[in-house]
């Protein structure tokens, strides 16, 4: 009797043993099970910040005026001819898709035969949705730019000066600001656009409206489901980092040399009270401005950080300094009467002098086509392109050389 309750004893504990030797391999089968499904996640999510993304190839940007937006197109149409894209580009003898007329998909070349088969829309125009979907993919990207509109203006001014009836009656950019009111006709809106609130007109809306708080967040909340990015003008070179990373493409393709870009000699400085009233006169592009100068920086830091920002704009500062030493005779831009090329020289407007650029001469021909591209102005790269992708159409007459 005794023997047989040792024996049980032992059983029971042998039992009990082998019960929980049973859960602790089990909870170490479980342990590893969850550190290998984590360790795989790790892995997943690392193979996927690996993988190369694709690079958007339909994009529509909103080509704003005096806000570097001429260097951007030239951007834009490198990266068509690069990946040999197709370009919206303005009918007939038009230089501008219809602007300063609200836009209309007939506006662009062979829009009824080509239909919704473009990739790029970069020329000036005034922003209208609805047509500019007939134009474009479902799938395009869309973006622009705004400047702070107290340069934006004076700017405007010295660039307008012979073309806006606000401008050409008043003595300078002070004088105009001192008492807007006197010079400026809202009836002449076509004209007068560049004088007041130019980037509100520019994204279709009315430069004249009345600067009520229920409205200006209506458009800006419109203009953010419209746009998926806005970059900032005053903060080039990271905006064309953060264009590079959004648009997945290649540092070269977004390297750029300014374009239409003025002479400092030409230049009027703006008094402290001159500052303030451009808030007040062009209080609708101002808001824009904050409101958007906010998110820009919110995205850079929650997409490359700013650390990553600094490293990335160095890099494309010393590329571009590079290309330049490549490039260009003087290693800068001249002015109009400095231009060796005529076949370059820029559009001169009002009392600005466009400065351009001269290139070297002993380039060979790979690298001549990069670095003329590269400085080729606005109105002829348009017809360069619009001779290639028409060759049957009658070539645009722009009244240049």
């Amino acid at each position: 009797s005794c023997k047989n309750s040792l024996k049980l004893f032992f059983l029971s504990r042998n039992i009990k043993c082998l019960i929980f030797f049973s859960l602790c391999l089990g909870l170490v089968f479980l342990s590893g099970f969850f550190h290998m499904k984590n360790r795989n996640n790790v892995i997943l999510e690392s193979h996927e910040e690996l993988l190369p993304c694709r690079a958007k190839t339909n994009v529509m940007f909103l080509k704003t005026h005096k806000t570097a937006s001429s260097t951007i197109l030239n951007i834009m149409f490198r990266f068509a001819e690069r990946y040999n894209l197709t370009v919206a580009l303005p009918a007939n003898e038009l230089v501008h898709l219809g602007y300063p007329k609200t836009f209309l998909a007939q506006f662009v070349e062979e829009f009824q035969t080509i239909g919704q088969n473009y990739n790029i829309m970069c020329n000036h125009l005034r922003f209208n949705l609805l047509e500019v979907q007939k134009v474009m993919a479902a799938n395009t990207f869309y973006f622009s730019i705004l400047r702070n509109p107290i340069p934006l203006l004076e700017s405007s001014y010295v660039y307008y000066k012979d073309d806006v009836p606000a401008f050409k009656i008043s003595k300078d950019v002070n004088e105009y600001l001192a008492s807007p009111t006197k010079y400026y006709r809202p009836a002449d809106y076509k004209q007068n656009m560049y004088a007041r609130n130019i980037m509100w007109f520019d994204f279709g809306y009315d430069n004249n409206a009345e600067d009520n708080k229920k409205y200006i967040q209506m458009v800006l909340k419109e203009i953010e489901q419209n746009f998926h990015l806005i970059l900032i003008a005053d903060y080039f070179d990271e905006s064309m980092i953060l264009l590079k990373h959004t648009l997945c493409w290649d540092l070269d393709d977004v390297i750029y040399f300014k374009l239409n870009s003025r002479s400092q000699d030409t230049v009027q400085i703006l008094t402290p009270e001159s500052k303030e009233r451009v808030k007040v006169w062009c209080s609708l592009d101002w808001e824009l401005y904050l409101h958007f100068n906010q998110s820009f920086w919110r995205r850079i830091e929650e997409t490359i950080g700013l650390k990553e920002l600094e490293n990335e704009v160095n890099h494309l500062r010393r590329r571009q300094k590079m290309l330049m030493e490549i490039c260009l005779l003087n290693q800068e831009a001249v002015g109009k009467d400095h231009i060796n090329n005529k076949a370059l020289l820029p559009y001169q407007s009002g009392a600005a002098n466009i400065l351009g650029y001269n290139l070297k001469q002993d380039l060979d021909n790979r690298t001549l086509k990069t670095c003329q591209k590269m400085v080729m102005p606005e109105l002829q790269y348009m017809s360069y392109l619009y001779a290639v992708q028409h060759p049957n159409k009658k070539r645009k007459q722009l009244g240049l050389p």
